[in-house]
């Protein structure tokens, strides 16, 4: 534990890798949302069932899809993308070449399941 707290006060006290790990920051949260937007955009233009708002407007590295335990049961059955029953997802995972995977992954499992 004394490492770790070590490990913040050193980045915080420097003030070039304080502003290096700003930016890091600034990077990743700008990478989840861009994923955000295009799981979003995705399932919006496959035309996939439902309101989809939800996914760009919450925050974080994980996102509550709204599928029901049997669409999250048959999304890592068929399509081994994994997330847990209630279907609560790493946004983490995407990329802009598997982003399209999951959409329409997802929007076989919502006309599907």
């Amino acid at each position: 534990y004394q490492r770790r707290v070590h490990g913040v006060q050193t980045i915080i006290g420097d003030s070039q890798l304080f502003e290096e790990w700003k930016q890091e920051l600034v990077q990743v949260s700008g990478r989840i949302i861009q994923m955000r937007t295009l799981l979003r955009q995705e399932l919006e233009s496959l035309g996939t069932q439902g309101n989809w708002d939800h996914i760009t407007s919450q925050i974080g590295m994980f996102s509550y899809t709204g599928l029901t335990p049997k669409q999250c049961d048959l999304l890592t059955q068929k399509y081994h993308i994994y997330l847990v029953k209630n279907g609560r997802i790493s946004i983490c995972g995407l990329t802009t070449k598997n982003v399209s995977y999951v959409a329409r992954a997802i929007k076989d499992v919502v006309e599907n399941a």
